[in-house]
């Protein structure tokens, strides 16, 4: 059989030329020759591509030698994204890449914000009794409003990702709240007891004008240590492009953390055990697996239908106490380190091979 090239689009991290995921490009490239693949890493910055577009210079890894080479490689049109959002020019040249590239066929293409995809969600009756009331902000009023309603809110940028920008704001009185949270820069802040006044004038202030944000209902996460927890789900395309669930695990935040993120200190604990410590001793553990199981496949299948690129997705979910399931976030681009945390390294393993699987299917019968 002969071989299949399999773009893996990814950027830089910085202008030095430092690729991010290595370590997972290592693995694909190993697995992909045991599929008959050759996996070509490569970057949409102008160096990379050649003026006439038919060669990229593709970052190599070699098995054998351990180590990574460089050589100019035939563009490929079969291509694997795995670039993440960024505040530099990488982002440019990325849009500009895939607007000069449009008879690239990706095995993957961006989601919308958090409200865009909210309200995709809302669409469908059965998803939609799993998402926590969410709306758009516009203005401090919006967030007193949520508070009369709910004892928690949460604002989040639209935009933001790894929990950066995040509040958390908890009612304590008709007169007084408590605010925690993450800067842009995912330092985590001082708490803060405000005023009903108080937090009006805060909130204007701690708002980036130039970006969107929603208010959202707090679901509570919090474990008996204080800590904060969640659930991040992977779901993956498989070699005969059937949505299938990969795995689960719990994440369990940092101290003063609002929220679980692994990038902001959180660390992974295996998904059953974290859920059987929180829920409450009536909860049917194996009925909420079922069901968590169950929705994940059916975000996966509705977005997909709805016209949406994906070869995979994380869907993020809490579990309150009385086993009543939430939609958190998607991620379309989700890291695998998870399951190694967890001790389930052949669950890692299945993570890698997975998208890989699904290319040499769409390879063979989709292109």
């Amino acid at each position: 059989m002969p071989r299949i090239p399999l773009g893996i689009l990814t950027l830089y991290l910085n202008d030095a030329g430092l690729l991010e995921e290595r370590n997972i490009y290592e693995h694909m490239t190993i697995e992909g020759d045991k599929l008959d693949l050759d996996v070509i890493v490569f970057t949409p910055s102008p160096g990379d591509v050649s003026e006439h577009g038919k060669q990229v210079k593709a970052h190599l890894y070699d098995p054998k030698r351990k180590r990574w080479h460089r050589k100019w490689m035939p563009m490929p049109r079969l291509v694997f994204d795995r670039c993440r959002i960024q505040k530099s020019h990488r982002m440019k040249e990325l849009r500009e890449f895939k607007q000069k590239f449009p008879d690239i066929q990706f095995l993957n293409r961006p989601l919308g914000n958090k409200w865009t995809m909210h309200q995709k969600l809302l669409d469908s009756p059965y998803i939609r009794s799993y998402l926590p009331h969410t709306i758009k902000y516009f203005q401090s009023q919006d967030v007193i409003q949520m508070l009369k309603q709910y004892h928690v809110v949460y604002v989040k940028p639209v935009n933001g990702t790894g929990g950066r920008g995040i509040l958390r704001i908890e009612r304590q009185s008709s007169t007084s709240v408590k605010i925690e949270g993450r800067d842009l820069e995912r330092r985590i802040i001082t708490p803060r007891t405000l005023s009903v006044s108080g937090l009006r004038a805060f909130i204007a202030k701690w708002s980036d004008q130039t970006a969107s944000y929603l208010v959202q209902q707090g679901i509570p996460l919090t474990l008996d240590n204080g800590r904060v927890h969640d659930y991040r789900i992977l779901v993956q395309k498989d070699g005969s492009g059937q949505w299938r669930v990969t795995g689960g695990a719990g994440r369990v935040g940092a101290e003063r953390s609002i929220t679980a993120n692994l990038h902001g200190g959180g660390s992974a604990v295996a998904m059953t055990q974290l859920i059987q410590s929180f829920v409450a001793p009536t909860v049917n553990l194996a009925q909420i697996q079922d069901e968590v199981n169950a929705l994940s496949i059916r975000v996966a299948s509705f977005l997909e239908d709805s016209g949406y690129v994906l070869c995979e997705i994380a869907i993020d979910i809490a579990i309150d106490r009385n086993g009543k399931i939430w939609i958190i976030e998607l991620n379309p681009k989700p890291a695998r380190e998870v399951f190694k945390e967890i001790g389930e390294p052949e669950r890692y393993m299945e993570a890698i091979r997975r998208p890989l699987e699904y290319a040499k299917y769409m390879y063979l019968y989709k292109t």
